[in-house]
């Protein structure tokens, strides 16, 4: 029997904790203090949800150009229409983002995570939307299991010191007290690197939202600058890079 999901109050801040590892040909780990955002997509802030504070609404956008699709369309039509493509028909679920809003006109969310949520309360499938520092990205669409796992080819490239091979194992955690992610990536049968995401799903309020924008602030300016000042630190390290090849945007596939 599938379970059905308990969601936490939305739309929702999740402040958390970011961790990466990388395991080989150089070990190197960092982590840092976040938050994000749980947000149904029928339901975003400022537009059919909840309307902050003038002051606080620049910290709290959301726009379907920093996602897969068309920028003229929602974020949510374009998830279903990127679902279909895939075979999946989610037009009539509850579509849920863990995701950066912008700050200030700009944002930056290495991974996006998406839940089709079904009219009898359970998971029909995952999207994993992934952004690497070119402005590139790339969405897979996952079948997860009950624990919320599956695994899938990469096809993407992310780091420039990792070449386009592989397969990830992927485990995305939705409950009411706890909204998780882990990415690992095997080569040649190895972990060779991990990204995970831990947080608490806190309601939105305009008091909470004021906290974390003065304690963290720049959330997604300091989120891309500390992946470029870990790539800089790699490369004086020699890790050898590995050139980037052509993107071709899924935009144009579908």
């Amino acid at each position: 029997m599938v379970s059905t999901v308990a969601l936490p109050q939305l739309p929702a801040l999740v402040p958390g904790e970011v961790g990466h590892t990388r395991r080989t040909p150089l070990r190197h780990r960092f982590t840092t203090s976040v938050y994000l955002w749980l947000v149904d997509l029928d339901r975003l802030p400022n537009e059919t949800g909840p309307r902050l504070p003038r002051w606080l609404r620049p910290f709290s956008t959301f726009r379907a150009a920093d996602h897969i699709g068309d920028p003229s369309q929602s974020i949510k039509a374009n998830l279903e229409r990127f679902c279909a493509a895939e075979g999946v028909d989610v037009s009539d679920h509850r579509i849920l983002m863990l995701a950066n809003s912008r700050v200030l006109g700009y944002t930056f969310d290495p991974l996006s995570v998406f839940w089709a949520i079904a009219p009898d309360g359970t998971v029909t499938c995952v999207v994993a939307e992934v952004h690497n520092t070119y402005g590139e990205r790339h969405a897979y669409l996952l079948r997860t299991d009950d624990a919320g796992r599956s695994r899938t080819d990469k096809a993407f490239y992310v780091s420039p010191f990792f070449s386009v091979d592989g397969t990830y194992d992927l485990q995305f955690r939705l409950a009411d007290d706890v909204v998780s992610s882990t990415v690992v990536l095997r080569q040649g049968g190895n972990a060779v690197f991990s990204a995970t995401f831990r947080g608490t799903p806190q309601p939105l309020t305009a008091r909470r939202l004021a906290r974390l924008v003065l304690t963290k602030p720049f959330i997604t300016q300091r989120t891309s600058l500390l992946i470029r000042l870990h790539g800089i630190w790699l490369w004086l390290r020699r890790l050898p890079v590995v050139p980037r090849p052509a993107h071709r945007p899924q935009e144009g596939t579908q």
